[in-house]
């Protein structure tokens, strides 16, 4: 549930923050969109009307009508300088006389409004000449369109405006939609979380009731496992020994070929019974700890033993050995003993198990046949690979030396 909380967290800033870019972007677009509209409303309104003859010619007569006529009405809400321009760069008309009759280059937009009307608007370059005289004072947002004056000649017209009155016409018309995104984003995640901790509860109720089921029939085949082993010990196990001794002793009374025959069939009935208390330790290894570990392994050699195989077990001094990790030493065992009988065609096996430190260390090799571990069919060898994945789980490091022809080494170390 965690890593779902900070996945979704991490998803709502990404789209708080994603919103937010959208969302100014599209109230600073809307800011110069009343910028320009303001323009336009002026230049059409207040300034065209009131254009007198002759101003694009730069008459002191025509300059100064419409001085007294327009300027009061220009100057007006957020406007701090109104420019009037000829299509060559000259200012016919500025509210700061200094700037009337200079002259400067106009770029690619400012032409083109000029020519075919139009609006535009950008932030001003203080550094630019026909700008001086604003420098030191608040940045600024210049507008342009195009006025027409009686003699049907093009002008542009160009308004001031302050950038931080546009910044704050900005924030007007985002805070609403922000207030919206965030309640809906506030909404959403509320409704996410309630889902979630829901939905993390019943996947916790259904892994425990899986759990539960899994334990329940693990608990029931142990204990088929335990009674199966249990009847043929009672039974079958103690029958055959009986015979067994039975035997023995009835030969101990016999001469010639009859004692000969009565030796043989009581030592297949040994063998017999040596092999079959193996399979009992396969279908139900006994309660694995330090005392009982080194017997468990011996049963576990028997059958190797029986086919021929020289065995060499070995077991050191194990002190205070865990269940889990008797347990495992078993396993691996078990996995690494039955390959040798059944697949190595070995004349030898040495099983040596030692304590380490905390550690337990396990080695069994054979001088087998071997096998190349780097072209394991997974398929195939499956007990390996889970086998493996049993010894990483419980955090020890399990490691199969082979080559074809040069035997098998199996190797496990315990968590410490």
């Amino acid at each position: 549930m965690t890593v779902f909380l900070v996945v979704g967290l991490l998803a709502l800033a990404a789209i708080v923050v994603g919103a937010r870019v959208l969302a100014s972007r599209a109230a600073h677009e809307e800011a110069l969109s009343d910028a320009r509209a303001t323009t336009r409303l002026l230049a059409r309104s207040v300034a065209e009307p009131a254009i007198p003859p002759g101003l694009a010619e730069g008459r002191p007569g025509a300059v100064d009508r419409f001085d007294r006529v327009a300027t009061d009405r220009l100057l007006v809400g957020d406007v701090r300088r109104i420019k009037i321009w000829s299509a060559d760069g000259t200012i016919v008309y500025s509210d700061d006389v200094r700037l009337i009759g200079e002259r400067f280059a106009l770029d690619e937009e400012e032409l083109d409004i000029l020519a075919h009307s139009g609006s535009d608007a950008e932030v001003s370059s203080l550094a630019e000449p026909e700008n001086r005289y604003e420098r030191g004072g608040p940045a600024l947002v210049e507008v342009y369109t195009q006025v027409v004056t009686p003699e049907g000649e093009p002008l542009l017209f160009e308004a001031y405006f302050t950038l931080a009155r546009i910044e704050a016409r900005q924030s007007e018309v985002i805070a609403p939609f922000q207030r919206i995104t965030l309640g809906a984003l506030a909404l959403l995640v509320a409704v996410a979380t309630a889902l979630l901790l829901l939905l993390t509860r019943r996947v916790t109720r259904a892994a425990a009731e899986r759990e539960r089921l899994l334990r329940g029939a693990a608990t029931a085949s142990e204990a088929e496992r335990r009674r199966i082993a249990r009847d043929l010990h009672d039974g079958v196990v103690q029958e055959l020994a009986g015979s067994a001794f039975a035997l023995s002793a009835l030969a101990r009374d016999q001469t010639g070929p009859t004692r000969t025959t009565l030796l043989d069939a009581a030592s297949s009935l040994r063998g017999s019974l040596r092999s079959l208390r193996s399979l009992l330790v396969e279908i139900h290894p006994p309660d694995l700890n330090a005392a009982t570990l080194p017997a468990a392994l011996e049963d576990l050699c028997a059958p190797v033993s029986a086919s021929g195989v020289a065995v060499d077990l070995r077991v050191g001094d194990l002190g205070d050995v865990g269940v889990p990790d008797a347990a495992l030493v078993w396993r691996v065992a078990q996995e690494a003993v039955r390959n040798t009988l059944r697949h190595a065609r070995a004349t030898s096996l040495t099983v040596d198990l030692r304590a380490q430190g905390r550690s337990l260390v396990l080695t069994v090799e054979d001088d087998g046949v071997g096998f190349d571990p780097g072209a394991v069919d997974a398929t195939a060898h499956y007990g390996l690979r889970g086998l493996e994945s049993l010894v990483r789980d419980r955090g020890g490091v399990l490691t199969i030396r082979s080559a074809p022809g040069a035997g098998t080494t199996t190797r496990l170390e315990t968590r410490a």
